[in-house]
């Protein structure tokens, strides 16, 4: 009995061996590490179980959706903030230069502000979503992805060119915007030609147009997109085209330090003419009495 069951396990040793050198002898034979990876496959199914990569997102995903504490009212809500949220942060970045995130992403910014207070309202019901979708959580996620853009909006002044209820671009903004255009018309069209006909022909334009900006500037009337537009035209028109428009307030200052300038000058020279009269009047008098003397002198000999 001892016998058979030695003779058994040598027998297994000698077939598990076998398997062992087959086994690696056909992987050698294997041209590349992909058959190999086939090969190894079709021989234990067990060693490379398939997995779908995308099993463990979805299962993370169904159990966020089953939030209990959120209504199906407020996911719609959060869903409508999510989209909104995305196409105002993708106007933002593509008006970023030249400057636009006024003029060309307002009513972005009125939807998104729309979406957002319907979320933050106080209303009891199955519409009152602020305390399960801003407060929440210590992150408080949705409250802090619309503070941010309501800083870039704040931080840019757009209410200056944008109506209260953010339908409509100012009539004073859409003029300024409408001055600007003809002035760059302007370039564009003598630009090719000499810069001094340029400077001379779009001098009105131009001149006419500093003075608009800086009405709007003492009124309190600019946004950001207004002042990135004439810097921008001042720039062409001073550094690309070489053209100086003088302002009249210049006129006073430049008279002002030619007066120092000289000022110098007149003081030092009155001084010495001053200081050579001042000579001739104490020399005069000794000269005089000098000559008294003498003609006592020759009185006396005489």
């Amino acid at each position: 009995m001892q016998l058979c069951k030695t003779s058994a396990f040598a027998v297994l040793t000698v077939v598990t061996l076998c398997l062992s050198t087959t086994v690696d002898s056909d992987i050698d034979n294997v041209s590349d590490e992909e058959d190999a990876s086939r090969y190894l496959s079709g021989l234990s199914p067990v060693l490379l179980p398939a997995v779908d990569p995308l099993s463990s997102s979805h299962t993370l995903s169904a159990v966020v959706a089953q939030d209990l504490e959120i209504n199906q009212t407020c996911r719609n809500l959060a869903t409508i903030f999510h989209d909104r949220y995305i196409a105002y942060a993708d106007c933002l970045v593509k008006s970023a230069r030249p400057v636009g995130v006024c003029l060309n992403c307002f009513e972005g910014y009125a939807l998104l502000s729309e979406i957002y207070a319907n979320i933050s309202n106080d209303k009891d019901g199955p519409g009152n979503c602020r305390d399960s979708l801003l407060r929440s959580d210590r992150l408080m996620l949705i409250y802090l992805l619309y503070g941010n853009l309501q800083n870039i909006w704040r931080n840019s002044a757009c209410e200056h060119c944008v109506n209260t209820e953010q339908q409509a671009v100012k009539n004073q903004t859409l003029y300024f915007m409408n001055e600007r255009n003809q002035s760059i018309s302007c370039f564009d069209q003598y630009k090719q030609e000499n810069h001094s006909d340029l400077c001379v022909k779009c001098k009105s334009k131009y001149e006419s147009l500093n003075v608009l900006y800086g009405g709007m500037e003492k009124n309190g009337s600019l946004c950001i997109d207004i002042e990135d537009a004439m810097n921008v035209t001042r720039r062409l028109w001073s550094k690309n085209y070489n053209c100086i428009a003088p302002r009249e307030g210049m006129i006073p200052v430049i008279a002002v330090s030619c007066f120092m300038l000289f000022l110098p000058i007149i003081f030092y020279l009155s001084s010495y003419l001053h200081s050579e009269q001042k000579k001739l009047k104490l020399i005069h008098p000794k000269r005089a009495k000098s000559n008294n003397s003498l003609m006592n002198i020759q009185d006396k000999f005489s």
